[in-house]
């Protein structure tokens, strides 16, 4: 038997424990009142770790990220970006299959393999001048595909937006997650960290964006947050939904009612500027950089 299995087994398995027990306790509180939004019943505790995670990203993340951007060349930095975003195409490419896209989950593996050899150990995206498309799945679109719910908005410690789907969904993920599997701990701790301040640096100038906030930024952050979420798991094809009026008996044509097809980055930025653009309208008084971008990126690689 492999002497390191029970140690990494008990990596996730720990995780996963705790993680119950938060969550059970997070129901609990948020059955206790009504809540306004019924995507957000643990509003409560959910604005709370917004507060605490802006703390973090304001103390920590944000200064990293700009002395990343500072002291390392752009053609370094896209080189980083490749290597992380190679090493996820296998548990992207695998997840496509879990959710029976065989053709994306084979291109996925093929990317890998491409990038890996001719693009240098994916310091090169080799794979995306030669058409193979990059693709960006999870174990939580996987569940979602599965008929899993997505069950209650959550604001996670460090970890950010999610919904109990996506949730539950993270020790399969960190499972599958090359870099959490590197058996030597500073590497392990090393390349993670190198991970975490490159994404965040890649939102520094979407950040700049949002230099006038909304009036209430929390609940911006949750709705496209949410919308971003749904965008990916319909792989970019979200019906609009209608309350009162049927377009349909209408004549309207079914097409028009889906959305195009953008990258879930575009749609974040495209409601921040048109939420942006409304408040400026309506003489919303400006407010502070949305800090909290990072974390409601789902932490993006």
């Amino acid at each position: 038997m492999n002497p390191t299995l029970p140690r990494r087994c008990a990596r996730f398995v720990l995780p996963v424990r705790r993680a119950a027990v938060v969550l059970t306790a997070m129901l609990l509180v948020g059955c206790a009142s009504t809540p306004a939004n019924p995507d957000d019943p643990l509003e409560g505790f959910n604005r709370a770790m917004f507060a605490f995670n802006e703390g973090v990203d304001t103390a920590v993340l944000r200064p990293a990220a700009r002395a990343y951007e500072t002291v390392t060349p752009g053609l370094v930095r896209t080189g980083v970006g490749n290597v992380f975003g190679n090493l996820g195409d296998v548990w992207i490419g695998a997840n496509n299959l879990l959710q029976g896209k065989v053709g994306d989950g084979m291109s996925d593996l093929m990317r890998f393999m491409v990038n890996s050899t001719i693009g240098l150990l994916g310091l090169l995206d080799v794979a995306s001048e030669m058409g193979l498309q990059k693709n960006d799945e999870d174990f939580g679109q996987t569940l979602a595909v599965w008929g899993v719910g997505e069950g209650p908005y959550l604001v996670l410690p460090i970890f950010g937006p999610r919904t109990l789907r996506d949730a539950a969904a993270i020790p399969v993920d960190r499972f599958g997650d090359p870099v959490a599997n590197i058996d030597h701990s500073r590497t392990r701790y090393t390349a993670t960290g190198l991970r975490v301040v490159h994404g965040r640096a890649r939102l520094l100038s979407v950040e700049r964006t949002f230099e006038d906030s909304t009036l209430d930024k929390y609940t911006f952050m949750r709705d496209s947050y949410l919308q971003q979420r749904r965008y990916k798991v319909h792989d970019g094809e979200v019906p609009f939904e209608y309350d009162d009026y049927d377009f349909f008996d209408d004549g309207f044509d079914e097409q028009a009612s889906l959305l195009p097809a953008r990258t879930g980055v575009e749609v974040l930025v495209d409601s921040a500027l048109a939420q942006l653009e409304l408040n400026r309208a309506e003489g919303a008084a400006p407010g502070r950089t949305a800090s909290n971008i990072y974390f409601t990126m789902g932490n993006e690689r």
